[in-house]
């Protein structure tokens, strides 16, 4: 019987029906009959003939066949090893042992109560009729049992060796579904129970998870290309606006730019004495993919800059105009430091005798260096202090084409002048509207005269609406978050289960048991974990010996460079499910600043990035499972993909109270040894909201103008925090950018009586995708066990936000982890420009 007559009998009937054909051993396709290894390499025989029949066609996919070529290697050397243990006993195969039919009969009896017993797990729906209730559920097991059989039968009867299934790639010894959709995949009941859970065999049947763009068998988790990702097609004419929007906004900030440049150059005619179009600025040896970063402030250099002949000791211009005002400052090198005091000293007890207190910055009797310029504006080379050699002058130099900038900002000019269509960047907000109220989330209790309480909150369904799309941009103009629910509801629906993903990162049995480096929330130090005990904490929790929960998170895993080459797929299905994507589409978005870097240059790591970390529903002050207080010098938007929840015993909540305690007495102590004020009483709720079961992780997000007080704050009562080792906070040299601290339900309620700012507060539901404006500090703490993904992104609308953190950074501690200008966001803009005047110069042909 052909293929095409088995999938259209079943088709029409819902079941297959075969003729009875010459009676042969029929093979037992239960899977727990037989012994496993024989099975395997029965399996793996099966795969290495697959190229050798010739008499059963079937379609094959690049997935399968790229699985073929990959197990192809293995299967060889089994082979070859079983030839050279069969060639020892010859003598005892040739005589085939005899089977007597009654024990053969036993055998398949056995074997058919086995199969029914692995299809008691499949769901049916029962029948309707006059028989009873027990008698129903009898006749429909014994179809489904005889459907099932059928089915593997003609399809081994039809394909022989290549009834395999597609996941697991095997086919003997278990059942087996083909899909009537593309009357090609094979799937067999052992891989749907476990990998599909939701799936039944009828559904599988109806439309296998590979055409659903769900299937997470090793090759296709390694397969890219296999979905859409883009949500949303543009047209000409509306690209061409968005164009026309992206480079309107950063025009000001490219002639800032250039008038800087300028400046230096009047500065160089200065000092050589001649006229500003007579001076010659020489080209520094600078490829593509190199940075180049300023060797005082570590902030990058787009092109000129100065330069010492001698040491190549190099400064960018914002330095040069600080030393020319005698504002030059030295930058110091973080001294801070946090000492073990032992384990007893992190769960509230006295600290061991032997551990020293924590160390600060020594006096430092050095007297100060200065820099300083000569009158003609002229500077020397930084002294050996200070990383240089102090003997020559700095020379200008530059990195592009000497008027490239300046001939952009002109025909970025002539193009906005000569530009007759208008923009559609009109205020769209209806948030005052009653109507619109089912689209905004509460999120404050502000009584400031402000109407920012309200967050826009969409759904997913709605935001490929051009209308809302310009909605989105009036709320991101004013720097507020955005959620979008449901994101998840426009993708495929593949698996974010931790066992798929570390099936997809972990090719092999080395890796599965490998060891991966995690951070240990309570005393915030990285800890190295067996994989598989990691995720088995994330379903079950896990506990240390007091019975505190261990709050554990993966530490960059995988890399966030290399996300998209080693979990292609779920970085596809991340992409498909992105809102408003003309932002945050990290390919293709055409309102992304960052997608404009030509190939060639080198890129910032902007992700996506996963975080993948435990969680705990109430509040522990100590060791929660937090992503502390910091803020972004990009925009981002991070999509909760997964959670589960772990539920704590009597005993364990028990524990926890009574250590809770005396973390109140170890702070009280301290905090009176240091001449301070005692701590406040702990509060129930979330500064006013309540947990809600369905939210998984609570954000608190603060408006940029209200960064001033929150700093303030912070330094007043930074002895209150606790970081590496549970070791108090002694000081701060930037209260956010340290990423020390995390505001508690306690430190919130006394930042609002103190100073009267309040953040957004929000529980973020699974699917839901949050949008951060840069310069807005947030802090997140997991109520479930989580696995977000995010990704960076850089809008037009917030570019004075990236200039103004990149101003910061800067002015931080020499070793401080957040001063490297990873951003670049000068030589981002220079590029976007020309990148997209190129692209309108393409459309405009066809728009006119």
């Amino acid at each position: 019987m052909k293929m095409e007559a088995v999938v259209a009998d079943h088709k029409r009937n819902g079941r297959m029906e075969t003729k009875p054909e010459k009676e042969k051993p029929v093979k037992p396709t239960s899977p727990s009959s037989g012994s496993d290894v024989e099975e395997e390499e029965e399996e793996e025989r099966s795969v290495g003939s697959l190229k050798r029949v010739s008499n059963k066609k079937r379609k094959r996919s690049i997935a399968d066949e790229g699985r073929a070529a990959k197990t192809k290697p293995s299967r060889e050397k089994r082979d070859t090893k079983k030839r050279k243990e069969k060639g020892n006993g010859d003598d005892e195969e040739k005589k085939p042992k005899q089977r007597s039919s009654v024990k053969r009969r036993a055998k398949t009896k056995k074997e058919d109560k086995e199969r029914e017993q692995e299809l008691k797990l499949v769901p049916f729906i029962e029948p309707t009729g006059s028989c009873s209730h027990s008698e129903s559920d009898s006749h429909v097991k014994n179809d489904k049992f005889n459907d099932c059989r059928s089915m593997t039968r003609s399809l081994r009867a039809d394909l022989g060796e290549l009834a395999i299934c597609h996941q697991c790639f095997k086919g003997e010894k278990r059942f087996l579904f083909i899909c009537i959709f593309c009357e090609e995949k094979i799937y067999c009941f052992p891989c749907i129970k476990k990998w599909y859970p939701h799936l039944s065999h009828d559904d599988v049947i109806e439309k296998c998870p590979f055409c659903r763009g769900t299937c997470n068998c090793d090759v296709c988790l390694q397969s890219s290309g296999l979905i859409e990702t883009s949500k949303r097609k543009l047209g000409d004419h509306e690209r061409f606006h968005h164009l026309q929007y992206l480079i309107g906004s950063m025009l000001p900030f490219l002639k800032n730019l250039c008038k800087a440049q300028e400046e230096e150059i009047e500065t160089e005619a200065k000092i050589q004495g001649l006229m500003t179009s007579q001076v010659y600025v020489s080209e520094t040896l600078c490829s593509n993919e190199e940075r180049v970063f300023c060797n005082h402030c570590a902030t990058s250099i787009v092109d000129l800059h100065r330069s010492c002949p001698k040491c190549s000791y190099e400064l960018c211009l914002s330095c040069c105009q600080e030393i020319r005002g005698g504002l030059f400052s030295e930058r110091p090198e973080m001294k801070l430091d946090f000492v073990y005091r032992g384990s007893r000293y992190i769960h509230g007890e006295d600290a061991e005798p032997s551990s020293s207190s924590v160390l600060e910055d020594e006096a430092d009797d050095k007297p100060s260096i200065k820099w300083t310029a000569d009158e003609n504006g002229s500077i020397a080379c930084a002294s050996k202090e200070l990383g240089g050699c102090g003997d020559c002058v700095l020379e200008l130099k530059r990195i592009l084409p000497l008027t490239w900038m300046s001939d952009l900002e002109k025909r970025a000019e002539t193009f906005l002048t000569s530009c007759t269509i208008n923009s559609l960047t009109v205020s769209n907000c209806r948030c005052s509207s009653d109507l619109e109220m089912n689209t905004m989330r509460k999120a404050a209790s502000r009584n400031d005269g402000s109407n920012d309480n309200n967050l826009y909150c969409p759904d997913s369904f709605d935001v490929l609406n051009q209308e809302e799309l310009l909605h989105f941009q009036d709320h991101w103009r004013k720097g507020e978050p955005v959620i979008v629910r449901n994101a998840l509801s426009n993708t495929a629906g593949l698996s974010w289960e931790p066992k798929v993903m570390w099936r997809a990162l972990c090719e092999d049995d080395d890796a599965k048991t490998s060891d991966v480096k995690a951070i240990d929330s309570l005393a915030n130090c990285e800890v190295k974990i067996k994989t598989r005990d990691f995720f088995q904490g994330y379903i079950k929790g896990r506990s240390y010996g007091n019975l505190w929960p261990e709050m554990l998170k993966l530490k960059d895993w995988p890399p966030s460079d290399k996300f998209d080459n080693l979990l292609p797929r779920h970085c596809d299905e991340f992409i498909s499910a992105l809102p408003f994507q003309e932002y945050s589409d990290p390919r293709s978005g055409v309102l992304n600043i960052a997608t404009k870097l030509p190939e060639g240059v080198l890129k910032p790591d902007l992700g996506p990035k996963t975080y993948i970390a435990y969680g705990n529903g109430d509040e522990l002050g100590r060791g929660d499972s937090v992503t502390k207080l910091h803020c972004d010098m990009s925009d981002a938007v991070n999509i909760l993909m997964h959670t589960a929840e772990v539920t704590l015993t009597e005993d364990q909540l028990s524990a926890i109270e009574a250590l809770k305690k005396k973390h109140k007495q170890q702070d009280e102590k301290e905090l009176q040894d240091h001449n301070d004020v005692g701590r406040g009483e702990i509060v129930d709720d979330e500064n006013g909201f309540l947990h809600d079961e369905t939210g998984s992780a609570l954000w608190d997000i603060f408006r940029r103008e209200d960064v001033p007080k929150l700093e303030e704050y912070l330094r007043k009562h930074c002895r209150e925090f606790r970081h590496t080792y549970c070791s108090p906070v002694t000081k701060v040299y930037h209260p956010i950018h340290d990423q020390t601290l995390f505001l508690t339900v306690e430190h919130k309620r006394k930042l609002k009586a103190e100073f009267g700012i309040e953040p957004w507060t929000f529980m973020q539901k699974l699917g839901e995708a949050v949008f951060i404006p840069a310069g807005c500090p947030h802090q997140v703490r997991n109520l479930k066990s989580c696995t977000k993904v995010a990704v960076d992104f850089v809008s037009p609308e917030n570019i004075h936000e990236c200039l103004r953190l990149t101003e910061e950074f800067r002015q931080l501690p020499k070793n401080h982890k957040a001063r490297e200008d990873k951003l670049e966001i000068k030589k981002m803009v220079i590029y976007a420009v020309e990148q997209s005047l190129k692209e309108v110069e393409m459309l405009l042909p066809d728009l006119s």
